[in-house]
């Protein structure tokens, strides 16, 4: 069993991928901003914590230079790091400050800090995003087919354009000074380094109890509580499903993080492009209504649906990833069960 780094470790996906390395049998040490989420964590791993098999440390700060330094320095043995901590959420009045520099200095400071003091570490697996992949310019081009090898052209010039251009310029940025990082260090670090780019991202809270309350769930979910709390029938219409059209499991996510880290030696110095196909906003509607006939009247009909449906063929994007999934392995959930268990768990917080 290895020694693992999680940071991030209450996020959403962070969250699936704590249980899934403890399940294992792994050591992990995990990271959160507040001593409020560190209780929460501990509080959820009484056993772990006092069988030493479970730390939670405290970074508060992701856009210091520095904010990795100290636990790195004292946590020794160190084999594989799980970078996950990184702002995903539209709140935001200056997305410099709010989006891009935590999550370009946070995914830096832990790759410097790492070569400066965690020899033993082998691999590290950074979470990106289907955002660093796409280009807003081609999304209706039905000749564009993005894979692995995509990278979004986006710039910091283009920062001010929409919330959701900045928070992918963020991932962009911080993928490609990952990238960087490990090219201009060549044979002066020990550890290679593979990223996730996840496109949307549904499924259960693995503790909602920690959330508390409908409005922390993660932005993925918002659009789940909005639908069940009767926001989309009293908005008039389905919401638009984007250009993210694509989706993927958090638990899938999360297997996906374990393998690259500790399971599939090839991944080092791979890209993966995780996700289990279509899904729209109308779909998510009819799941919600076959399963959960207790929210009927707060849903739209199926008159409005049409405007949560994913564009036609010759007006969308292609996408290949089949090189992850020869990697991996991974058998995807099913939109249908993802939405089920979401539901679920969103009921035990008050949808």
């Amino acid at each position: 069993m290895a020694k693992v780094l999680l940071t991030g470790g209450s996020g959403f996906i962070a969250a699936h991928i704590l249980d899934q390395l403890l399940a294992a049998g792994h050591s992990v040490v995990t990271t959160v901003r507040s001593a409020a989420k560190a209780a929460k964590i501990r509080e959820a791993y009484l056993s772990q914590v006092a069988s030493g098999d479970l730390v939670v440390a405290i970074v508060p700060e992701l856009s210091r230079a520095d904010a990795f330094d100290d636990l790195i320095k004292q946590t020794p043995g160190l084999e594989v790091v799980l970078h996950t901590a990184s702002p995903f959420h539209f709140n935001f009045t200056d997305p410099q400050t709010a989006l891009v520099d935590p999550a370009v200095t946070g995914t830096t400071s832990i790759l410097h800090a790492i070569s400066k003091y965690a020899p033993t570490v082998r691999r590290v697996v950074v979470t990106s995003s289907f955002a660093a992949i796409l280009d807003e310019a081609r999304t209706t081009d039905p000749a564009t087919v993005f894979s692995e090898a995509s990278w979004n052209p986006v710039t910091l010039a283009d920062i001010h354009r929409s919330p959701a251009t900045a928070y992918r310029l963020s991932k962009t940025l911080a993928e490609r000074a990952a990238w960087d990082f490990v090219r201009d260090q060549g044979d002066k670090i020990n550890f290679d380094l593979v990223t996730i780019n996840p496109p949307m991202v549904f499924g259960p809270l693995a503790h909602p109890e920690h959330v508390g309350e409908l409005e922390r769930v993660n932005t993925s979910n918002q659009r789940v509580a909005n639908l069940l709390r009767g926001g989309w029938k009293q908005e008039g219409g389905v919401p638009d499903v984007g250009v993210a059209w694509i989706w993927v499991d958090a638990r899938d996510v999360a297997a996906a993080h374990v393998k690259a880290g500790l399971e599939v030696p090839e991944t080092g110095g791979k890209r993966l492009f995780v996700t289990a196909g279509k899904y729209s906003n109308a779909e998510l509607a009819r799941i919600v209504r076959k399963h959960f006939p207790e929210y009927a009247e707060l849903l739209p009909g199926e008159e409005a649906l049409a405007a949560g449906e994913i564009p036609p063929e010759e007006k969308r994007y292609r996408y290949d990833n089949s090189a992850t999934d020869k990697l991996l392995g991974i058998k995807y959930r099913s939109f249908e069960e993802s939405i089920v268990d979401t539901v679920k768990s969103l009921k035990k917080i008050g949808a």
